[in-house]
């Protein structure tokens, strides 16, 4: 398992869903050669535009399998490698099974997942398709967004090392899948400390809704 390839983007003006908008996003990230800092809650040079809704500790990297990548080139054919606007693209290893609190050991950084990504309309401007974000809730392949433990220095080639796991966590597609599609297992989300409080407090309040 390994890190293929590390982005950074800052805020560009882009236009936006609806005729004569703009609107701000660092979706588009372009791939860096050599040594990356890893800051406490981001990679160093990368930026987010909309800061109540993207980066921060519990979203400060975020990862993309190139498996993912292969799954969409297959149903839709020739997809920009950086069309998710992730931060690492990782080989090897199925993001789809990740464990909400397992830790990553990249170079000498230390990485925790901590949740699914959630896609919004920025996703349909990046790909050029505004029903990308539906089709994305539809594959179940979400990625992951990490906070830092240890920070450090990650290089595009770092071997991808799972440090830490516990198999009776949900993994970041049980997460997605129960918010997305089944809400009716909610009460496995409390069962996941490392989740971001918002989503325990949806899960409470689904359950009181179905009593």
């Amino acid at each position: 398992m390994k890190v293929r390839t590390i982005a950074l983007g800052r805020p560009r003006e882009v236009p936006g869903p609806r005729p004569g908008e703009t609107t701000s996003t660092a979706i588009w990230k372009e791939p860096v050669d050599g040594p990356v800092e890893v800051g406490p809650e981001n990679l160093v040079g990368d930026e987010q535009a909309d800061r109540k809704n993207h980066g921060g500790p519990e979203k400060a990297v975020y990862a993309y399998g190139e498996e993912d990548l292969a799954w969409w080139r297959a149903e839709l054919g020739d997809v920009d490698d950086l069309v998710f606007g992730q931060n690492l693209t990782t080989v090897g290893y199925d993001l789809r099974d990740a464990r909400i609190g397992e830790r990553w050991r990249i170079g000498t950084a230390e990485l925790e997942v901590v949740q699914p990504r959630i896609p919004c309309f920025k996703l349909g401007l990046r790909a050029g398709d505004p029903t990308m974000p539906r089709r994305f809730v539809a594959a179940d392949r979400p990625g992951v967004y990490l906070r830092v433990v240890t920070t450090g220095t990650i290089t595009a080639g770092d071997a991808l090392s799972v440090t830490q796991r516990q198999d009776d966590a949900p993994t970041v597609t049980d997460v997605f899948t129960i918010y997305h599609h089944e809400r009716h297992r909610a009460a496995r989300l409390l069962d996941a400390p490392g989740l971001p409080s918002w989503y325990h407090d949806w899960a409470r309040k689904r359950l009181v809704s179905r009593d």
